[in-house]
């Protein structure tokens, strides 16, 4: 049986906190006894109780919902806790001040202390259930966040592999017509290109480094059908190369910039990738050389991969992650993720 301490001693001091509340209520109704003696007698009575119900749930099967036994035992442990707490804790206080509420002076409070105590321990046995089930509840909602998180991902994953496969090829049939030794040879790179990337894609995630290798291999393909037309630079510092980050989050945004920035410009240009730490937050840039913002908006270079990252960011990391899109002069373009 594994018992979690903490949740025990977090337990304890709000039932603590419970007695000494119950216990200063009696001492404004019978202010004639001083207040130690309804304390103590409280602590103890509701220590007990704690205790004996707290622990016993453990000897029987519990509901993994609100972690308390099912069936009869459900209703028996907190009674039996109650009357055994309230004796116990008594004997333990009468101990401590050297008396005995059996004498017949004793005797004669005894009604008024049970009432107090049966409805004090309900009350707290009734919340400690309802937060246990609360409990429960949040982790199941949690739970299924995390769920419909991960299948969101998925979903926006499973569209972007085709979209990205379907380029490739469109690229590969384009330069078929061109320069058939070019193509056979983009055609070898590509069949392990793509062996690499889809089997890499399967993760939730992978390593800033496995990234960059996947655009490395990704612009040599590319530089295949455009020749000198197509130039790139890679930069990530070592203390980045094993940050995790979802698979093809920079894929598209190399895509975008080859087809909608070099593509259509005569002289090509560069393709620039590159990591960096800024304070608490990690900076992916890419940017380009080619025919810049309003040729490409003009062009329809809005572009599917873009509402798909921007998307991916949304889903993973809400308002704490950012996509910019801006100029990069004298021509080209700039996209820029900001990730917490």
């Amino acid at each position: 049986m594994r018992i979690d301490w903490i949740a025990k001693l977090r337990h304890l001091t709000q039932t603590l906190a419970f007695c000494l509340a119950v216990s200063a209520l009696q001492f404004f109704f019978m202010p004639d006894r001083p207040y130690q003696f309804p304390a103590l007698y409280s602590v103890c009575i509701g220590s007990s109780i704690w205790a004996l119900i707290d622990f016993g749930r453990h000897l029987f099967a519990s509901a993994a919902e609100t972690g308390w036994p099912r069936g009869a035992a459900g209703l028996l442990l907190p009674i039996g806790g109650i009357f055994g707490g309230y004796l116990v804790g008594t004997l333990a206080a009468d101990w401590w001040f050297g008396v005995s509420s059996w004498t017949e002076q004793g005797r004669a409070q005894l009604p008024t202390s049970i009432v107090i105590t049966l409805l004090a321990g309900s009350v707290a046995t009734y919340y400690f259930y309802n937060k246990n089930k609360s409990a429960w509840q949040e982790s199941k909602m949690t739970e299924a966040r995390h769920q419909a998180t991960g299948a969101r991902l998925k979903l926006l994953e499973s569209q972007l592999e085709p979209h990205m496969l379907f380029n490739t090829l469109a690229n590969l049939r384009a330069l078929i017509g061109t320069d058939r030794l070019a193509a056979q040879q983009m055609l070898d790179r590509l069949i392990d290109y793509l062996r690499a990337t889809l089997a890499a894609s399967r993760a939730d995630t992978h390593s800033l480094a496995t990234e960059f290798d996947r655009l490395r291999d990704y612009l040599e393909l590319m530089q295949i059908r455009m020749g000198p037309r197509l130039r790139f630079s890679l930069e990530l510092p070592d203390e980045l190369r094993e940050r995790s980050i979802p698979p093809l989050l920079l894929q598209p945004l190399v895509e975008n910039a080859i087809k909608h920035g070099l593509e259509p410009s005569v002289d090509g240009g560069t393709v620039s990738v590159r990591a960096w730490r800024q304070g608490s937050e990690l900076r992916l840039e890419v940017t380009d050389t080619g025919v810049g913002m309003d040729a490409r908006a003009a062009s329809g270079g809005s572009g599917f991969g873009l509402a798909q990252v921007r998307e991916r960011l949304a889903t993973l990391w809400g308002t704490q992650a950012r996509m910019s899109i801006a100029s990069n002069p004298p021509h080209g373009t700039r996209i820029a993720l900001t990730l917490p």
